[in-house]
């Protein structure tokens, strides 16, 4: 079995809207990408909030790291895993100022701020949904 490893981060903005973003068109997820040779998983989770959405990496604020989680990657059609990658996800969470999005990779054409209580509903993997709602309650504190 493949293993990829990804880091990613949950981004918050002044009116305590998260980050989302569509991949390839067909799923919605956090933010987040492949740690590239070189990287740590921060360097490569700014990176990734940057091209998927647009936001600068200078307009975020790390708050802390979350932790990490395992999951298989999403299949076609996006409802099944693709269960020969497994990827370790490691997440961080971010505030911003920023509230503009114009994502910079064409594999992921939109992004989105969306109300803490609607993005466990909108995100497709189970296992992000578990994870971002494990972090709610800390997100209300923000």
């Amino acid at each position: 079995m493949k293993i990829e490893y990804s880091a990613g981060g949950i981004v918050v903005n002044p009116r305590g809207e998260i980050l989302v973003v569509s991949q390839r068109g067909s799923s919605w997820s956090l933010p987040k990408g492949h740690i590239e040779n070189g990287e740590d998983a921060l360097f490569a989770a700014c990176r990734e909030i940057e091209e998927e959405s647009g936001i600068p990496q200078s307009r975020l604020t790390l708050v802390r790291k979350l932790g990490k989680y395992e999951r298989f990657r999403i299949g076609k059609p996006p409802e099944i895993e693709d269960r020969a990658t497994k990827k370790e996800l490691t997440f961080f969470l971010f505030t911003t100022d920023a509230y503009m999005l114009k994502p910079k990779d064409s594999n992921n054409p939109e992004a989105r701020w969306v109300k803490k209580e609607e993005v466990a509903f909108l995100l497709t993997h189970p296992k992000d949904k578990a994870f971002f709602e494990k972090h709610l309650k800390e997100l209300e504190e923000l």
